[in-house]
């Protein structure tokens, strides 16, 4: 029986295993280095995937900025409203990328909510490089923040309560103590949150729409270039595959230092 279940679990590893890497395995096999050289240099290739850099860090500062002081209250602190809190935080992890940028449209849209504020402010967000950010922001924000949340639940008390015994201020604390002791932790949702916003195309093209140069991100470009050259496509596709197990590989190594630390410790 026992070697029943181990086979079982083999077979079934496999076969995850084949069918999760099979597809980007295809994406490099199909293009040769040259081709995804003369990719990027196709018109409007660099453009979008600079774009996809620039705005993907704007979204991230502004996620770590905002996010980090949220995911502590959240992990710190037991209130009235708190599961809401929570639910509403990691809702947008579970819409679909078309209803993310609806709602965008529906809320800072000029016919949404805040559209009459925004623009007597003189601000126009749709079909902008901004709105871009906004629509990366609103869908990677989520995984920083529930990531983090995580990191600082799991922050040893008592070195809390020592810093606060000590005479420290909480708002000391949390940058000389649990900040840096919860680093690795943030540091890894930090990165989800950018392979996230990287990748994002559903809501990107609800709310900002797709104009080369402007908010004509990678996965925008990729598909634009779908129907009429496949070639170029899976160039540009490679392109985000190898940046996104750079990101991985990058959370790896840093809770892989955690724990050499934890062992050294």
């Amino acid at each position: 029986m026992r070697g029943w279940f181990a086979a079982l679990l083999g077979v079934a590893t496999a076969a995850a295993l084949l069918f999760l890497t099979l597809p980007v395995v295809a994406i490099f096999v199909d293009t040769s280095p040259a081709r995804l050289l003369d990719s990027l240099g196709e018109e409007g290739a660099l453009d979008a995937l600079w774009l996809s850099l620039k705005t993907t860090a704007l979204a991230l500062a502004i996620i770590v900025v905002v996010g980090t002081p949220v995911a502590w209250l959240l992990a710190s602190r037991r209130f009235p409203g708190r599961a809401l809190a929570v639910t509403l935080v990691e809702l947008p992890l579970v819409l679909p990328p078309a209803v993310a940028g609806i709602a965008l449209l529906a809320a800072l849209g000029p016919e949404g909510i805040l559209g009459g504020a925004l623009a007597d402010a003189g601000i126009r967000l749709p079909l902008t490089t901004a709105a871009v950010v906004v629509a990366l922001t609103f869908v990677a924000s989520p995984f920083y923040v529930r990531q983090a949340q995580a990191a600082f639940g799991a922050v040893d008390r008592t070195l809390v309560d020592a810093s606060r015994t000590l005479g420290a201020s909480e708002a000391r604390t949390f940058l000389r103590v649990i900040v840096p002791t919860a680093a690795p932790g943030l540091a890894a949702a930090g990165a989800l949150a950018l392979g996230r916003a990287l990748g994002e195309f559903g809501a990107t093209l609800m709310f900002a729409g797709s104009l080369q140069g402007i908010t004509q991100t990678a996965p925008l470009a990729i598909y634009d270039r779908f129907a009429t050259d496949f070639d170029a496509a899976l160039a540009l596709s490679a392109v985000l595959v190898a940046v996104s197990a750079g990101i991985l590989l990058a959370v790896k190594l840093v809770r892989g230092g955690e724990a050499l630390d934890r062992a050294g410790a």
